[in-house]
């Protein structure tokens, strides 16, 4: 597990996923999704939208990154 560092007090997902380098847009984020590859804190996720903070688990097939603040 890797950390990921952000300057705010939330992320959206989509983003995160191409902060991280697990997508390289928002096109391929949301294919992610759609195709049951991301879970955020072990729950499915399919929205691009959704909120993530520090703390948060997101998992990616093999991948796994941890949200944490700068």
């Amino acid at each position: 597990m890797r950390d990921i560092e952000i300057k705010d007090d939330m992320i959206r997902l989509g983003q995160l996923l191409k902060l991280a380098g697990l997508a390289d847009d928002g096109t391929h984020a949301k294919n992610l999704l759609d195709a049951d590859e991301v879970a955020v804190n072990g729950e499915p996720e399919h929205r691009r939208g959704r909120q993530v903070h520090p703390g948060d688990i997101v998992t990616v097939g093999p991948e796994e990154i941890r949200v944490a603040s700068r």
